[in-house]
């Protein structure tokens, strides 16, 4: 799975809109629409903001991380 539907997925999953998501990670809300949308020329400290709000271990999303361990 992408990083993008992860992202959407769960952001759906926890009852957030773009915006909201935008609001509680202290980010743009077209950060958010270019995170689900696959453009990934944002800044890394960015996702990772969203991701801890959506509670997403970045290890699920790394091309390094493994989904084993």
């Amino acid at each position: 799975m992408e990083l993008a539907e992860i992202i959407k997925d769960a952001r759906k999953a926890a009852g957030l809109t773009q915006k909201e998501l935008a609001e509680h990670a202290g980010v743009a809300k077209n950060l958010i629409y270019d995170l689900e949308k696959g453009k990934m020329t944002i800044r890394y400290e960015n996702i990772l903001k969203v991701l801890h709000i959506l509670n997403i271990k970045v290890k699920y999303i790394s091309p390094l991380g493994s989904k084993d361990a």
